[in-house]
């Protein structure tokens, strides 16, 4: 078997043993493949691993021995799900690997909401100009008697919950058709009209389907306290990325904690790269990626090549 990894970088830069894939066949370890790079690389791997490079029908078909498609990631939308069900490719997926490390980013842009410490961090190399060694210039918070709203109730956005209540907040659950109401039963589920105006935090969690694109917009951010945050560590295209750049510069809302954009990388006239608004944070879709969160995510790539070669593939999506 020959073993082809696109962008192996994505997974690790140097303090992981991929030589566990070893074991399956020769492997091919690249940084990162651009587009034009694809084809050339893979045109006699047997299997393909890739976390952000695209596996479109046209590179599905520059590799004629292709049996199996690894996604080194939960999504699969950089994969020609149909291509590769046409030509017999089978795809699989990890996931649950990184949810621990989701929740405690989503709660770090939080914290950093509450208590302000980017700013006063930046403050504090300027005391020169200050009479005394504290500032009230950028009021802090209480998280406790503060509401979080959570969109999508998987996995991570009950972990997140967890977290929420633990720091003594309430936990309110935008009611969406078709949920099955069934990881906290006990959370109120609210309607739009309620759900919006009563949060202090809204978190993004759900999947991004026709329905949830861009249901974060010029409507829904209207709904919002001018006191609230908007976090989103889910997929990119859930925000309406104008919307949310020209709430923030009205003061529709507080602020905003980003991980996931639109495009990535996202474009230079991105209007929330080109945002200024202070309390606006990006973060390089980084949330997944503590090392023990890569260390279950190469696990669990492994396990998918093994189950495959052994007849039953786990996690698979085609």
């Amino acid at each position: 078997m020959k073993i082809v990894f696109l962008d192996a970088s994505t997974l690790h830069s140097g303090e992981l043993d991929l030589s566990v894939l070893e074991e399956f066949g020769t492997l091919t370890c690249y940084p990162a493949s651009s587009e034009c790079e694809i084809p050339e690389r893979i045109v006699d791997a047997d299997i393909v691993i890739t976390n952000k490079a695209l596996m479109t029908a046209a590179n599905i078909a520059a590799a004629p021995q292709l049996k199996l498609i690894v996604s080194c990631a939960t999504g699969v939308n950089q994969i020609d799900l149909d291509a590769a069900k046409t030509a017999g490719v089978t795809v699989s997926n990890v996931a649950g690997y990184s949810t621990r490390s989701v929740a405690q980013h989503v709660f770090t842009f939080i914290l950093n909401f509450a208590t302000q410490i980017p700013q006063f961090n930046a403050k504090s190399r300027d005391w020169p100009n200050f009479p005394i060694f504290t500032s009230l210039a950028h009021p802090i918070f209480d998280l406790e008697g503060k509401t979080l709203g959570i969109i999508g109730m998987g996995t991570i956005g009950e972990a997140v919950a967890k977290l929420a209540i633990a720091f003594g907040m309430r936990v309110l659950v935008l009611e969406r058709e078709g949920s099955s109401n069934q990881r906290m039963p006990e959370l109120p589920r609210l309607s739009a009209g309620a759900f919006f105006p009563n949060s202090d935090f809204i978190s993004l969690h759900c999947p991004l389907t026709a329905e949830t694109a861009k249901c974060i917009n010029t409507e829904s951010l209207a709904k919002m306290k001018s006191s609230a945050y908007l976090i989103n560590t889910g997929r990119g295209p859930l925000i309406d990325e104008a919307a949310l750049a020209q709430a923030l510069t009205d003061g529709t809302i507080a602020g905003a904690g980003l991980d996931v954009l639109s495009s990535e990388p996202p474009a230079a006239d991105n209007p929330l790269i080109t945002c200024q608004y202070p309390q606006l944070t990006i973060t390089p879709h980084t949330a997944w990626s503590s090392f023990e969160s890569r260390i279950r995510l190469l696990d669990g790539v492994t396990n998918n090549i093994k189950t495959f070669l052994d007849g039953s593939p786990a996690n698979k999506i085609v």
